[in-house]
């Protein structure tokens, strides 16, 4: 090989890496070899499940032959990218983090935003772990381990969930990008404690066959990276385009909208002092601050209580057989708990509440029309303690339920959003700011997203 072995490809990002690969600094192959080495020697084991060194090392060798062919894909020619283990691998069973589905079929094809990705150079080194079947916001898992979180320097914290081994791949620099789903905060929540960009796309905005569901109605796939550059780049190739549409806009005028209601609720001291101070650099770049109480925040923890969650019906729609049977002693016994909590969903309630969700979602798409934004710390408190909530069903509960109930506003009313690493805690621990936008209004988030990525970073503009 020609390579350069000292430069080193660890915590960069995707397009950091593909510069160098496609100037020849460094080749495919090496990427590939290193980035596998750097998965096989990390002392934590539970962020993968899978490490598909073959098909990496196959790929790169493609995207090589691309390089000196003088076609190479793009930009991401030969970056490393990890999926959660939702999506199909073709060649391997989709066990969605669960150890009922280890002897399904495998897939006989990758899933279509898979095959983009690798159409467009990217590397597949490894599926990552995940909270089972994707229903909970903490991330844990007892059939192959909990990722630890990547900020953590006492004891080991909870990932975030459900797509924990993506968040934690990146934050821990063994991969530039991952992709995960957000049903309830999936993406966003993990990205969050983690410290890294996390950005969840519009209902809808690309295909989900080949992903295994959770919620017909709330699934999304999200984007782990560690700038907003390369979840724009990611974004582009997923939407089947060959160049991104998106670029760098001005916060000058943009309104946005602050709740005060419900989201602010709870907050660790740390959390609401970052979320000031970013909003403080928001408004200096010349964002317009509008604060007060969205009141569809309040009909839907009020319509969840009484009606029951969209999530939960369709989750119990797909697993009913399952959570009902034998098989449920052999799932994580919080998730198929909360998955037979639903049983007793009137098909009468969950109508009621698909009804509500269009009204709600019409309404605040209204409101959000022009260049809008609404503003909410992407998580209510930093990362919390494994140990306590395995030893703990009901704080395990109660925490779910808080650390999702912010970034779960976003799917019920359809929004995209992106959550920006804005500080830490005492301890070190990260905190972050979720920016959200309207339904199909990705391009002008992401736009957004690029300037406001310094701002709240470093308070630049």
């Amino acid at each position: 090989m020609t390579n350069k072995p000292h430069i080193d490809v660890g915590h960069r990002s995707a397009v950091e890496i593909g510069a160098l690969i496609n100037a020849g600094l460094v080749s495919a192959e090496d990427v590939a070899e290193r980035t596998i080495a750097a998965i096989n020697a990390y002392d934590d084991k539970a962020i993968f499940t899978r490490v598909t060194a073959g098909r990496a090392l196959t790929e790169a060798r493609a995207s090589s032959r691309r390089l000196r062919d003088g076609r190479p894909a793009g930009v991401l020619e030969g970056v490393p990218i990890a999926w959660k283990d939702l999506f199909a691998l073709k060649g391997m069973p989709t066990t969605a983090g669960s150890k009922v589905l280890e002897n399904d079929p495998s897939a006989e094809v990758d899933a279509t935003v898979v095959m983009r990705l690798k159409a467009a150079g990217m590397i597949c080194v490894g599926r990552t772990n995940m909270t089972e079947f994707a229903f909970s916001g903490i991330g844990i898992n007892p059939h192959y381990g909990t990722p630890r979180n990547a900020q953590s320097r006492d004891v080991a914290r909870i990932p975030g969930g459900s797509s924990s081994g993506s968040a934690v791949a990146v934050a821990s620099g063994l991969v530039p990008v991952a992709i995960g789903t957000d049903t309830g905060g999936s993406v966003r929540i993990p990205a969050a404690l983690n410290g890294i960009i996390g950005y969840k796309a519009s209902t809808g905005r690309y295909p989900m066959d080949g992903v295994y569901p959770l919620s017909h109605t709330l699934d999304t796939i999200g984007i782990f990276s560690r700038t907003v550059e390369d979840a724009v780049l990611v974004d582009a190739v997923m939407c089947g385009l060959l160049l991104p549409v998106v670029r760098r806009a001005t916060l000058k005028g943009v309104r946005v909208l602050v709740p005060t209601n419900v989201v602010l609720d709870g907050c660790d001291d740390a959390v609401i002092e970052n979320f000031e101070r970013s909003l403080a650099r928001l408004a200096s770049a010349g964002a317009v601050i509008i604060r007060g109480p969205l009141p569809v925040f309040d009909e839907i923890v009020e319509l969840s209580a009484r009606r029951g969650t969209i999530v939960s019906a369709e989750a119990y729609s797909i697993h009913k057989e399952r959570v009902e049977s034998e098989q449920a002693n052999d799932m994580d016994h919080r998730v198929a708990r909360r998955i037979r909590a639903a049983s007793n969903m009137a098909m009468v309630d969950y109508i009621a509440a698909m009804l509500a969700r269009n009204r709600l979602m019409a309404q605040m798409t209204e409101e959000m029309a022009g260049r809008c934004l609404v503003a909410m710390p992407t998580v209510a408190e930093t990362a919390p303690r494994i140990a306590d909530l395995e030893a703990d069903d009901e704080l395990f509960a109660r925490t779910n339920l808080k650390i999702l109930r912010n970034t779960m506003m976003g799917n019920y009313l359809g929004w995209c959003g992106v959550s920006f690493p804005n500080g830490t805690d005492a301890s070190g621990l990260p905190t972050a700011i979720l920016l959200s936008g309207a339904p199909g209004a990705d391009e002008q988030l992401l736009s957004l997203s690029m300037m406001a990525e310094k701002i709240i970073r470093d308070g630049d503009d």
